[in-house]
């Protein structure tokens, strides 16, 4: 084995694995620049990450090739970022590949210009020529030194071209005047992005757009459209039953590679699976379908059993797909005979009929294997028992397997993403262990990442990288979330906090927030700032500020925060119709502006009582734009309000229930 490189000290488990490759691989940083200068050579940059399956394919096929490395060490500086640790670099590299190749993604393979602009890319490179319709690595490495010696005037005309174009196109939004239509278009869109036969958007490979399905419900509750709650039912549905979703563990992987979302790419992101918790359980509270209870309780159950550190009160970031290199998703799949092995006659039997399992999988790498999706429904009543039997065995099977690796870094952007969709499912499925985790959580987010003068840091307990948006915003959106949840004023102070912070830092004179703040930056392409308005694939930063910006008006009822809504989306409503099931979180940030919020308040005393009962059913009530208050006071009652239109006092939860439903 290689003795360690510069990566060996880094904290990031993705870096950390590549500290034994033959590559002089430095973290990102001045004093890799500052080498490219005065070598003057051209800087490979790799970006990945820990649960990226392609990355580890390019890392053992090339990265761990000393043929390859010692071309890589003679002719260039190399670079390796983790693009979870750093989104702000990725998602700018990430714009320089797109305009080159027509295509990004993971890994991200780019040559820079010593000063860190980009002249050459791509993605997965193969390490021979042909391969996947693709020039082999060593030949492009050599082809790319060749250029940078002896096409100077060539590399720099192609870096400055790419510059601009990165430049221009980190800026998504556009101004616009916010109307209604702005809602009814966007999801007109979605509608035609709709896949009739087998649900959600497009085509193969297929993505969770949970933003969306919660955008369609909206628009079906407020005007019966059949069409848009068909499309949401339809998409969460196909993937409650399709290999996506894990059977046994609970939980959603990250994307179907077919468009009948039967074989996925098996890693689990805490990102999708908060969303998506979100999306099943509002789709729950609105259509009452038990499935959606059940996909949402297997999401729960997959986050505290694997992502949840409950004693330091934090969530891991992901699980990955593979235990080893080559594997391709061994540990969450099943040949007919791994199966029979561990059930009864009658259990394989009704597990095979379910879940099609069968002599022929549907795994390219393994053809035996196969990936367990819900085929058809137990024959009888009495196979239901038999099948519940024969998920368990399976599981506990499962368990004794070498699992792939969990990342156990707490970012503070997915931690809170997930502390927010636990408060959901605490109060949905009547969960309190969910809510006091979730709240220790958010705690520690205030305590540990939180700083008056430079805002949210990304990763808990780690003072650096910080300035990013996002990691801001989705704080600010979860502690509105405790603050409903609890009736603590502390936490709606604290969002207040976070967005007072925001305008300072982060906000564009021209409207709308800059993703890194003013303080941030720094080489090559971090000195321009991003204004991202599209969902790509977590909620846009923009989006969920808006979301922000209408709950705190809607909380408060101070006109300075409408005020400040407005202006965000004047500033982005241009984007709106262009961005269609791209910018789902910013249509549901405009539904909030253009349709009447829905204010439950309720007050009484604390603990059980009357006033708790209805606290939970106004938290338990499905309505697209809708805001809980609780008060302390001497006798319970609880009030609804529509837009300007309030209810009279009710003093009990069925008669809140009543009046809820009318």
């Amino acid at each position: 084995m290689a003795s360690p490189n510069a990566l060996a000290a880094e904290p990031s488990a993705y870096l950390q694995s590549a500290a034994h490759q033959p590559v002089h691989w430095f973290p990102w940083g001045d004093a890799a620049f500052a080498r490219a200068r005065a070598a003057h050579k051209p800087i490979l940059l790799d970006i990945g990450a820990v649960w990226c399956h392609w990355c580890h394919v390019m890392d053992g096929e090339s990265y761990e090739d000393p043929a390859i490395a010692e071309v890589l060490n003679r002719d260039f500086v190399c670079i390796k970022v983790d693009r979870d640790e750093r989104p702000d670099v990725d998602a700018r590299y990430q714009r320089a590949v797109q305009a080159l190749s027509g295509q990004g993604g993971w890994p991200l393979t780019a040559f820079l210009t010593p000063d860190g602009e980009v002249f050459f890319g791509g993605t997965y490179f193969p390490p021979d020529n042909n391969a996947y319709g693709r020039p082999g690595f060593r030949r492009v490495l050599l082809e790319i030194a060749r250029a940078f010696r002896e096409e100077p005037d060539r590399v720099t005309t192609n870096a400055r071209a790419i510059r601009e174009h990165v430049v221009q196109s980190l800026n998504e939004a556009k101004p616009g005047v916010v109307t209604a239509e702005l809602v009814t278009n966007g999801a007109d869109q979605m509608a035609r992005l709709f896949d009739v036969r087998y649900g959600g958007f497009g085509s193969a490979p297929k993505f969770p757009h949970p933003a969306a399905s919660e955008f369609l419900l909206a628009r079906w509750h407020d005007e019966g459209l059949d069409w848009a709650r068909d499309i949401v039912t339809k998409t969460l549905t196909a993937m409650a039953r399709g290999g996506v979703r894990d059977h046994l563990g609970g939980g959603f992987h990250r994307y179907a590679v077919d468009e009948r979302w039967i074989v996925p790419h098996f890693e689990k992101m805490s990102y999708d699976n908060s969303e998506l918790l979100h999306a099943y359980l509002a789709s729950y509270q609105a259509t009452a379908l038990p499935l959606y209870r059940e996909v949402a309780a297997g999401i729960v159950d997959w986050v505290l059993e694997v992502l949840a550190d409950r004693a330091t009160g934090a969530f891991a970031t992901s699980q990955d797909a593979d235990v080893k290199f080559g594997d391709d998703g061994d540990y969450w799949t099943w040949t007919l005979e791994e199966a029979r092995a561990e059930l009864t006659a009658d259990e394989g039997a009704v597990a095979s009929s379910v879940f099609d399992i069968q002599e022929a999988g549907e795994m390219h790498h393994n053809p035996k294997k196969n990936v367990l999706w819900w085929k058809q429904d137990p024959a009888s009543d009495d196979e239901w028992s038999v099948l519940r039997s024969a998920i368990a065995k399976l599981k506990a099977a499962r368990d004794r397997r070498t699992a792939p690796f969990v990342d156990r870094t707490a970012y503070v952007n997915w931690n809170a993403m997930m502390a927010s969709a636990l408060l959901h499912a605490g109060a949905v499925l009547d969960r309190p262990e969910c809510n006091a985790l979730a709240l220790k959580v958010l705690t520690n987010i205030w305590d540990k990442a939180w700083d008056g003068g430079s805002g949210m840091s990304h990763v808990l307990g780690r003072s650096e990288p910080r300035g990013m948006l996002d990691d801001n915003v989705q704080a600010a959106a979860a502690f509105l979330d405790a603050y409903e949840s609890t009736g603590e004023r502390a936490w709606l102070e604290r969002a207040r906090s976070i967005m007072e912070y925001c305008a300072k830092a982060h906000e564009d004179a021209a409207g709308g927030y800059w993703d890194i703040a003013q303080t941030s930056g720094g080489a090559a392409y971090l000195s321009a700032r991003a204004k991202a308005v599209q969902d790509a694939p977590t909620p846009s930063a923009n989006g969920v500020a808006a979301l922000v910006l209408a709950r705190l008006w809607a909380l408060t009822d101070d006109g300075a925060w409408r005020g400040r809504l407005d202006r965000q989306l004047a500033a982005l409503a241009g984007s709106a119709s262009e961005l269609s099931l791209y910018g789902a979180t910013l249509l549901r940030a405009i539904d909030w502006a253009v349709h009447p919020v829905t204010r439950i308040e309720v007050a009484g005393p604390a603990g059980a009582g009357p006033a708790c009962a209805m606290h939970l059913l106004a938290l338990q009530a499905y309505r697209p734009r809708k805001v809980v208050v609780r008060t302390i006071a001497e006798r319970p009652a609880a009030t609804v309000c529509v837009g300007t239109s309030c209810s009279l006092p009710v003093a009990a939860a069925d008669e809140l229930a009543r009046l809820l439903d009318a």
